[in-house]
């Protein structure tokens, strides 16, 4: 008798697991956009990982606790807003906390960790994800070890048997329904199949399930040593990156220096330098910056890594010029949101304008975080507090409701200002469907007409929706355009004439 060992039990698990995920994943996720199905299959990753823990009593961090709770809350987000933009950034702090996850599954305690630790940790569990499962079927479970006698020899025999009768069945059954005309219509009938729709649900089944195995794979078979801080590496000396850093200083004081002027001296003055418009200076500027703040922080979690080995003094160099750019770095943010301002005053507020605008005050948190703990000495806190940031500012544009707000601010300026914009504003997801039916009878007949179309053709969307899609924007949106619909009718335009 054979006995199975605990590796090979836990990939046969994992694997049992993964089907079920790729059978969930195939019945639920092929349904767009995301509603609850997202949160359910949330739910039942959550579970099969604490099934898994628990079966094969695997030591895992404190933090898993919280991880589970925060994914499930992300979640619940798909089942609140209907915001497309809102709900990609969801993905990502799901695909984020799974990343992490990973850790906490290894019992690596995620506070003290360092950025790079998150980084290897993302690195590594998108590729555990992804080719995870072959290593699993491979190599992790050891096919002999399983039992050949009894029920699995069984088995074995009966799919042996499927497989020598299928080419069979196949050469009899066309001989069958050439010499028979009545055989072939049942034939027909029976396995009138849409293989491009059955190629579809294989190709999902396949693609959630081998992602799942390979992620637990990953977290839990596979080990992962996260190196400490005294390991032998690159490292370079104080002078080739405090020459790089003042170089970078220099660059932002000279832009920095230009860019006050604009800032004290307001719209009028920025009109007015080199005959600029509003869209020239703040659409191609805004953009340009939040890049450039994006890349601040890198440059300096490098450098303090490379320097991690320095002497004392040579890290105190390190930590002044970087002050020095973080304080340029403060300005030149200021101007960025300063541009910002502008734009969102001359042409309304948008999606995007919306998003980078939060991106670029999570960047200033970030950085002011960066001071206050690697800056002194404490490096072991940062990373944890970024992400936590991140996700902090990613509840707080929830409860913002971003497109409703993108719809009231645009319609608190006066039309004499500028002009609202009905059809973008109707092109918004479910979320800004009742501010618009509140504000439609105090829109001009054009503006009324704009925002009355758009909403009866999303109300035609809405109407497709089956449970899957199902969530509490959506669902509320979908009320109020059926109580509305006759005076939408009434109001919308009048179909061209070809």
């Amino acid at each position: 008798m054979s006995i199975v060992s605990e590796r090979t039990r836990l990939g046969l698990h994992i694997l049992g697991v993964a089907t079920l995920a790729g059978v969930l994943g195939d019945a639920l996720l092929r349904a767009m956009p995301w509603g609850v199905n997202a949160f359910v299959c949330t739910v039942a990753l959550i579970g099969a990982a604490w099934w898994l823990v628990r079966r094969h009593h695997v030591a895992v961090s404190r933090d898993a606790l919280w991880l589970a709770g925060a994914a499930l809350l992300i979640a619940s987000n798909f089942v609140a807003r209907d915001a497309t933009i809102l709900h990609l950034f969801d993905a990502v702090g799901l695909v984020i906390l799974l990343a992490v996850a990973s850790l906490s599954l290894k019992g690596v305690a995620l506070r003290g960790r360092q950025a790079w630790h998150y980084v290897h940790a993302g690195i590594a569990g998108a590729l555990d994800a992804w080719l995870g499962v072959f290593p699993l079927v491979g190599r992790d479970v050891t096919w002999k070890e399983l039992p050949s006698e009894g029920r699995m020899r069984q088995v074995r025999g009966a799919a042996l048997g499927a497989t020598l009768a299928f080419p069979l069945l196949v050469v009899f059954g066309g001989l069958f329904t050439s010499a028979d005309s009545v055989f072939r219509t049942v034939v027909s009938n029976a396995f009138d199949v849409d293989f491009g729709d059955l190629l579809s649900h294989v190709v999902l089944f396949a693609v959630w399930g081998a992602l799942v195995a390979g992620f637990f794979r990953g977290a839990l078979i596979r080990s992962l040593v996260p190196a400490s801080e005294g390991e032998s590496g690159l490292s370079v000396g104080i002078i080739p990156v405090a020459t790089a850093l003042g170089l970078v200083n220099l660059l932002f004081l000279v832009f920095v220096v230009i860019q006050l002027r604009y800032l004290f001296g307001g719209a009028a003055l920025v009109l007015a330098a080199g005959g600029l418009t509003y869209a020239e200076y703040a659409r191609r500027g805004f953009f340009e910056l939040v890049t450039a703040g994006a890349l601040v922080l890198p440059l300096l979690t490098g450098a303090d890594w490379l320097l991690r080995r320095e002497p004392v003094e040579h890290q105190r160099t390190f930590r002044q010029l970087a002050i020095v750019l973080l304080l340029l770095l403060a300005v030149v943010m200021a101007s960025a949101l300063e541009r910002m301002r502008l734009y969102v005053g001359a042409f309304g507020l948008s999606q995007i304008r919306l998003y980078s605008t939060a991106f670029m005050l999570y960047l200033a948190g970030v950085s002011a975080w960066f001071g206050w703990t690697t800056l002194r000495g404490r490096r072991g806190r940062f990373a944890f507090g970024a992400l936590l940031q991140g996700f902090a500012v990613l509840g707080a544009l929830h409860l913002a409701n971003p497109d409703a707000l993108i719809v009231r601010t645009n319609l608190a300026h006066p039309g004499s200002e500028r002009p609202f914009d009905g059809w973008y504003a109707a092109s918004l997801s479910a979320d800004a469907v009742p501010p618009l039916l509140e504000a439609l009878p105090r829109l001009d007949q054009a503006t009324r007409c704009a925002v009355a179309t758009g909403l009866l053709t999303q109300r035609g969307g809405l109407e497709r929706d089956d449970w899957r899609n199902w969530n509490f924007a959506r669902s509320r949106a979908r009320r109020l355009l059926r109580d509305h619909a006759a005076r939408l009718h009434t109001e919308s335009c009048p179909p061209r004439r070809t």
